[in-house]
């Protein structure tokens, strides 16, 4: 009988032993899968591997190239449709090289320049998490169909071998471990250098690192859009070097900030990618941005600090409303209310357009973007109230906006070129149809000179 319960015993310890070490590896891989998602999210995959109003990570948004349209592909575990069966190997290659498992080159919409920065831990951790954290989906994207030549994929391998030949990431031994967190982010998961750096004539990216010049993160233009410069060393710039890395870190997690408000393609990298980010790695990457200098080689970003003399100038002119062209007549009836006669707006609520980096862009689109449809300020953890500009298209005509803006482009010191009629009109036919923008009040009559007064009031 003693033999027997000793043996029941030695069994029952094998037994624990084995649950916990169980119990252990589902831990392990449970942490391993939060890790992932989190990376996941720093990474922004979701944003364009989900269609509008289709599932996450399904793939078949159209992304905008100078080729036609690329369409995303599914990057969830299902076995056909997705990548299931991937092993983590052709996962590695995908990121880093731009090669999928059938051996064929991803196009460069994918961001596998920055991506092959990657550690083979953080590989690892997002490997495990599209294969047991994201749920297997069905769904079959269009398939990209670019004319010829650039459906030939074989010549992308030319492409990466002249531009895309990234190492993974070392850290600079002379920096600080927040500085290499932060240039690890950036330069990596983060792959803002895809929007915010400028592009050679073969659709490159003229540096994928501060180790490359002047050029990286020196601000582009991307489909009409200002995407400006996030170099934000000194302090007598406009732009993202005349904020504190605090600011940038706000605008990072909320999409406002003391200075500016988030508009464009970059409300989408807000919501889905930098507000869930811990604030240990945002002032990561703030610190690494602010030991960036400002270059004065490229016309985007090297604006200097505004004249003082010329804001108020501008703001008295406003608040006395007097000598007022129709430019600033325009700004009291339609923005005065949120935006003031000091063109500083509210902090963390209304942007201020002094110095305003889409205000001061050579290309006045994303502005007139904005005042034609409105925006919207995303809704975040820290900051959930979506405040919202209304658009104007439905009630100023060409010459209206085209007259406000030159004036919001010119006031408090500004530095932005005229605007005309024509960049409107050309504005305003590219935009799709959308709720509350119902094209040109001239052909509509909703801007009659008698409706003014009442338009002005509403």
């Amino acid at each position: 009988m003693i033999r027997i319960l000793s043996r029941m015993s030695a069994l029952a310890l094998v037994l624990g032993a084995m649950t916990a070490q169980a119990q252990g590896a589902d831990d392990h891989d449970q942490a391993l899968i939060e890790r992932g998602a989190y990376l996941a999210r720093a990474g922004d995959c979701v944003a364009c591997h989900t269609a509008p109003d289709g599932d996450d990570f399904a793939g078949g948004l159209a992304i905008e190239s100078p080729f036609g349209a690329i369409y995303s592909t599914n990057i969830t575990p299902d076995p056909d449709a997705g990548i299931g069966r991937y092993s983590e190997a052709e996962f590695a290659a995908a990121l880093r090289k731009g090669k999928r498992a059938d051996g064929a080159n991803l196009y460069p919409a994918m961001p596998y320049p920055s991506y092959a920065r990657l550690t083979d831990d953080d590989l690892h951790a997002l490997y495990v998490y599209f294969m047991q954290g994201v749920a297997p989906n069905d769904h079959q994207p269009q398939q990209t169909d670019l004319s010829f030549p650039f459906n030939q994929r074989w010549g992308i391998s030319a492409w990466n071998w002249l531009f895309a030949d990234q190492q993974p990431f070392e850290p600079n031994e002379q920096d600080s471990d927040r500085v290499n967190r932060g240039r690890y982010l950036v330069e990596g998961l983060g792959h803002c250098g895809s929007c915010h750096t400028p592009r050679g004539i073969f659709q490159q990216e003229k540096a994928l690192g501060d180790d490359d010049g002047d050029d990286y993160l020196a601000g582009a233009n991307l489909n009409g859009w200002l995407a400006p410069g996030l170099r934000g060393g000194g302090e007598d710039h406009l732009g993202v070097a005349g904020w504190q890395a605090q600011d940038i870190v706000d605008y990072l997690a909320t999409g406002r900030n003391a200075h500016s408000a988030v508009t464009g393609e970059m409300t989408s990298v807000i919501e889905n990618s930098t507000s869930h980010m811990s604030r240990e790695d945002l002032a990561a990457m703030a610190a690494y941005l602010k030991t960036l200098p400002v270059s004065d080689s490229t016309d985007i970003g090297s604006e200097r600090r505004i004249s003082e003399q010329k804001t108020d100038q501008t703001e008295q002119q406003l608040r006395d409303a007097t000598a007022l062209d129709e430019g600033a007549r325009l700004y009291l009836d339609n923005c005065n209310a949120c935006h003031f006669a000091d063109g500083r707006g509210g902090s963390g609520v209304f942007p201020a357009l002094v110095g305003n980096s889409q205000v001061n862009a050579d290309n006045p689109t994303g502005l007139l973007h904005t005042m034609l449809a409105g925006a919207q300020l995303p809704s975040t953890s820290e900051r959930p109230e979506a405040l919202m500009m209304p658009g104007f298209g439905w009630r100023l005509s060409d010459k209206e906006m085209a007259d406000l803006a030159t004036f919001v482009r010119q006031g408090w010191g500004n530095q932005g070129s005229p605007v005309t009629p024509e960049d409107v009109k050309k504005v305003r036919n590219s935009m799709d149809a959308r709720e509350g923008f119902s094209g040109n009040p001239e052909a509509t009559g909703a801007n009659h000179p008698d409706d003014r007064a009442g338009a002005s009031a509403q």
